[in-house]
C-alpha cells in the first residue's frame, strides 16, 4: 500500500440537528472502511474536535481557519441559521472564490414544524439565508431523513471519486461552479 489520500471534510450546523451531525460521522467512518482498499481516507472535521482550552483566539476564528484547510465543506440547516454557522459558510465560500476549493454543499432538512413551536426569529434567518443562496447561485438539495441525506451525499462522493478528486496529486478544480449539488 502506497500512501493514503487524505481529504478533510468539515461539517457545519446548528445545534439543533446534532442527531443528523453524529449519524453523517458514522456515514463517513463507514465510507472510510469502504474506501480503505483505494487508500482514501475521509477526515471529518467537527467543532466537537476543538478544545476551547487550546484556543487563544475566539474558538470561531480557529474553525474558520480549519474551514480554509478543508477540501470539502458542508453544511446542514433546518429551522434556523445561527450566525457562527452562516460566519462557517461565508469562510468557505471566500475560501472557494480564491482558491476552488473547498468544495461546497449544503443541505437543507425540510422537517415538518408546528405554528406552535415554530420562532419567528429562527425562521427569517432561515428565509434570509436561503435567499442569499439564491442570489450567489448556490443551490442546496432538500433531505428528509439522515437516511435521505447519507444517499444524497453518498452519491456526491461517488461521483467526485468517478472524477479523480479523490487521486494524488489530482487538480483540485473541477471547472464546475459553486452550485454543486445538482
Amino acid at each position: 500500500m502506497g500512501d493514503m489520500e487524505l481529504k478533510k471534510i468539515f461539517l457545519a450546523s446548528s445545534s439543533e440537528l446534532i442527531d443528523d451531525r453524529k449519524e453523517f460521522e458514522i456515514f463517513i467512518n463507514r465510507k472510510n472502511n469502504d474506501w480503505f482498499r483505494d487508500e482514501v481516507f475521509l477526515k471529518l472535521v467537527i467543532w466537537e474536535d476543538f478544545l476551547d482550552a487550546l484556543s487563544q483566539t475566539r474558538l470561531q476564528d480557529e474553525y474558520n481557519k480549519a474551514i480554509t484547510q478543508c477540501d470539502i465543506f458542508v453544511m446542514l440547516f433546518c429551522t434556523k441559521v445561527g450566525k457562527y454557522t452562516e460566519e462557517e459558510f461565508e469562510t468557505a465560500f471566500g475560501q472557494f472564490k480564491a482558491t476552488n476549493k473547498p468544495l461546497i454543499y449544503t443541505y437543507f432538512k425540510d422537517a415538518e414544524i408546528t405554528t406552535g413551536s415554530a420562532n419567528k426569529e429562527d425562521l427569517m434567518s432561515l428565509w434570509r439565508f436561503q435567499e442569499k443562496l439564491g442570489k450567489l447561485g448556490h443551490f442546496y438539495t432538500s433531505y428528509k431523513n439522515i437516511e435521505d441525506l447519507k444517499f444524497k451525499f453518498n452519491a456526491q462522493l461517488d461521483k467526485l471519486k468517478g472524477e479523480g478528486f479523490f487521486k494524488k496529486g489530482s487538480v483540485k478544480n473541477t471547472g464546475k461552479p459553486l452550485c454543486l449539488n445538482r
